[in-house]
């Protein structure tokens, strides 16, 4: 079976915890209050779109008007198609949200209009009709599971549409986000939907603290499962706590964990180097615990860093600008066999810069359908030898030495050395 294209969900942080989305996936998020999943949605639209993708907006909460305000510049596109089903739906076909479609509303995206919400086989149809007409891979949003089932009338209706939906959209390359809201649902629903789901996540608030954690990650070798991680949210930013930490004191968990994601290594990887349990590992990096002296010295070894560099700023290599070819650490590529490429990071994997560089080598006659690294930001590539084939969504790239490759937000999904000889790449990634 061919393998899936990994994708960005639109926020850095979600992308490390989860191991990034693969096309078909069906994403459950488990909200709280209702509210919480938006600014994921928001950001996973926006990315969606800037990549030209298609995306379809179920709504049966909202009025079309309500809508369009809420997306904000999402609307100025034609790549976005919202499949109204509240106007006949909750809206139960009131003049005041009729009109609606009576006036000039100046948008580019599209408004479809669906006369008999309350027919689900209905919905179906008009929902992989509009598929049917979209060219590339589909991004979907269903906004409410939980509005469908006011409108359907039970939890039956709402297990028929998905445990039907899910495998349909897997099959044909989507990405779907489903919102539902726990508390309006049974457990049983709620466990049913969940074994179905290629992901879940989890949106919980706490004594005012939101926080995410993983529930179920299917093609993921995860540490990071059931794990919660506190975030929050300013104009539709999200920040997870481990990213404002200063860096003041020490925080040896989190310049562990950053070492360690510079190396390629899983925490269980890191465990096996180190002589100590997965567990052991995934404590230090939370800061419940410190390791012994005799592991904290295995794990600089491992990661060929100094001792010190765990505790404290090292001034010494922050002032630098000459780094030799002995500072530079090689690292695995995650999901790619070893095989199949070589990579150096090639400054030391405690210093903390803008941009890493790294030294990539394909061998001949190697591919692979999977992209180096999952990266939100910007990436450049220099072709310093050989030939390459990169698969960018449907488009097949030919390079050879000398050519340039820049990334904004892209991930390719299929890289191949066609060539009789190694090819080689000084690759940039761009925080």
């Amino acid at each position: 079976m061919p393998e899936r294209q990994r994708i960005t969900s639109g926020v850095s942080q979600l992308d490390k915890i989860l191991g990034g989305l693969y096309i078909g996936d069906n994403v459950v998020w488990l909200d709280d209050s209702g509210s919480l999943a938006y600014v994921f949605c928001q950001a996973f639209m926006q990315v969606s779109q800037s990549l030209g993708m298609p995306i379809i907006y179920v709504s049966f909460d909202r009025s079309p008007r309500n809508l369009l305000e809420k997306l904000g510049t999402l609307v100025e596109t034609p790549s976005l198609t919202i499949l109204d089903c509240f106007t006949c739906g909750k809206g139960s076909s009131s003049t005041v949200f009729m009109k609606f479609y009576d006036e000039n509303v100046n948008t580019s995206c599209r408004i479809i209009r669906v006369d008999e919400p309350r027919n689900m086989d209905r919905v179906m149809d008009m929902l992989y009709g509009l598929h049917g007409e979209l060219q590339g891979n589909v991004r979907l949003v269903f906004e409410s599971i939980t509005g469908m089932q006011e409108v359907w009338g039970g939890e039956d209706y709402i297990l028929n549409f998905y445990s039907h939906s899910c495998p349909r959209l897997y099959e044909l390359n989507t990405v779907a986000y489903w919102v539902m809201e726990k508390k309006a649902h049974t457990s049983r629903l709620r466990a049913h939907i969940a074994q179905i789901a290629q992901v879940v996540i989890d949106l919980s608030i706490r004594r005012g603290t939101t926080s995410l954690s993983v529930l179920k990650a299917e093609k993921r070798d995860l540490t990071n499962i059931h794990k919660p991680f506190s975030y929050w949210v300013k104009d539709l930013t999200i920040t997870f706590d481990e990213e404002k930490r200063t860096r003041g004191g020490i925080d040896l968990g989190l310049r562990l964990k950053d070492m360690r994601t510079k190396r390629g290594l899983s925490q269980t990887e890191l465990a096996k180097l180190v002589g100590v349990t997965p567990s052991t590992i995934s404590q230090v990096e939370s800061n419940l615990i410190y390791p012994s002296l005799p592991a904290l010295l295995k794990m600089a070894e491992v990661l060929a860093v100094d001792v010190s560099s765990f505790f404290q700023e090292q001034a010494e290599i922050k002032t630098r600008i000459i780094f030799p070819a002995s500072d530079a650490a090689v690292v695995k590529i995650s999901e790619i066999p070893e095989e199949s490429i070589s990579a150096k990071l090639l400054t030391p994997i405690d210093f903390d810069a803008k941009a890493e560089p790294y030294f990539i080598e394909i061998p001949a006659n190697r591919s692979f359908a999977s992209h180096f690294f999952i990266h939100k930001g910007e990436e450049i590539g220099y072709v310093l030898a050989g030939k390459l084939q990169m698969r960018l969504d449907k488009a097949v790239h030919n390079l050879r030495a000398g050519d340039t490759i820049y990334l904004t937000s892209e991930m390719p999904s299929h890289w191949k050395n066609p060539g009789p000889a190694t090819a080689k790449l000084l690759w940039i990634k761009i925080k």
